[in-house]
């Protein structure tokens, strides 16, 4: 530990954990001072049963609510904007975000717009939001983007044609609802990609340059969580204990990103994103064995760490060969779950590779917090090697 380390913690949302827990919603509401909700959905949610779980409480306790359903994997600006203005339309004073990280990143921005007005690309960047939103209560559906828990709200830029974050504490959800058994009915690519970025989540936090006492914490828990669970829930989708496992793995991964940061695999994911609609968990989780391996001479001790709570026996190797351990720990919980193993299997063309690598250094922040500083060739030579992969 670094005892001269100074760091700040600010993580003011109420967390509702367990098994049922959905069932409260509407009460939740009123304790928030809500009377009339917008509701954001996934809009694969009532194929599968699970919208009738968030809607039923709502009814119960008499919460009037607006349903606003039409989400995209990869959400626009325009559609937090527009999300806002059903939102005023209707006089809601409470937003409700159910399902994975772009509903939730969409409630978020809808929460603060109705209170600070403007439109969504005003407050792309840091601190640029004044005031607090309207009570903003997220309902995880998928075990993956920690956004139940963090002061990001990431969207495609349809203007610049770039990805890009609102970031600022006036985003922290108000209340957090998590329930295992919304999550059981998952298919199990949602549940593999989603599942490695919050493993992601965890690991750049940890590895990252802001990493403190709190941070660290929250990271090697997670990924002990999710690289023993992940596995599990993706073969028995059924299993309630994996479930849980990898819904609180994917929490506490959330909030070592809100108080650490991530690092060089976001930044290189935005522009699979940003140029070619890759979701945002499969690029990171693509990503991920090949700029491990580019980051664990910065950082051995930390990899090593890596390796051994994810179950590797490091105790004959050096440090640097335990630290290399972590680069074959990642691999292969990505072939567990059957992720792609090389940007060629996502038809990205190596001609592309040098823009992106230049609009990757452009997310200042993750590059910034990574162990290893890169400059334009060092990401360009790593698109090059996961292009075929090893």
């Amino acid at each position: 530990m670094n005892a001269l380390k100074k760091f700040i913690v600010n993580q003011p949302t109420r967390i509702h954990f367990g098994v049922g827990m959905v069932d409260n919603l509407g009460l939740i509401v009123q304790d928030c001072g809500g009377s009339k909700v917008l509701v954001v959905a996934d809009p694969s949610l009532a194929a599968v049963g699970l919208l009738d779980k968030i809607v039923a409480p709502l009814e119960a306790a008499a919460v009037d609510y607006v349903l606003f359903d039409h989400v995209d994997p990869e959400p626009g600006l325009l559609l937090a904007d527009e999300g806002c203005a059903v939102a005023v339309e209707h006089g809601c004073d409470c937003v409700i975000g159910v399902g994975g990280g772009s509903a939730m990143d969409v409630a978020k921005a809808v929460s603060i717009l109705i209170t600070n007005g403007g439109k969504a690309e005003d407050y792309l960047g840091l601190g640029k939001i004044d005031k607090a939103g309207v009570p903003k209560i997220m309902v995880p559906t998928t075990a993956g983007t920690g956004a139940e828990v963090t002061f990001t709200a990431v969207f495609i830029n349809e203007r610049t044609k770039s990805k890009g974050g609102m970031n600022g504490d006036p985003l922290y959800p108000d209340v957090a609802v998590l329930d295992p058994a919304l999550t059981v009915t998952l298919p199990r690519h949602v549940t593999a990609a989603p599942g490695i970025d919050a493993f992601v989540h965890a690991m750049e936090a940890f590895t990252s340059s802001q990493a403190h006492t709190i941070s660290d914490m929250y990271a090697l828990e997670a990924m002990e969580l999710i690289s023993t669970n992940l596995p599990v829930a993706y073969a028995n989708g059924d299993n309630l204990e994996a479930r849980s496992g990898m819904l609180m793995g994917s929490l506490l991964a959330g909030k070592a990103l809100a108080t650490a940061g991530v690092g060089l695999i976001h930044a290189m994911a935005y522009p699979l994103g940003g140029m070619f609609g890759i979701p945002h968990g499969l690029a990171n989780a693509v990503l991920m064995p090949y700029v491990v391996d580019y980051n664990t001479i910065a950082a051995p001790l930390k990899y090593a760490q890596i390796a051994d709570i994810m179950g590797y026996d490091i105790d004959d190797l050096t440090l640097r060969e335990a630290a290399g351990t972590a680069v074959e720990a990642v691999y292969n919980l990505n072939s567990d779950v059957a992720i792609p193993t090389c940007l060629d299997d996502l038809d990205i063309p190596s001609a592309k590779f040098a823009e992106m690598a230049e609009i990757a250094l452009t997310v200042t922040r993750p590059v910034e917090n990574n162990p290893r500083k890169p400059n334009l060739e060092d990401v360009i030579a790593i698109y090059e090697v996961a292009h075929k992969g090893w």
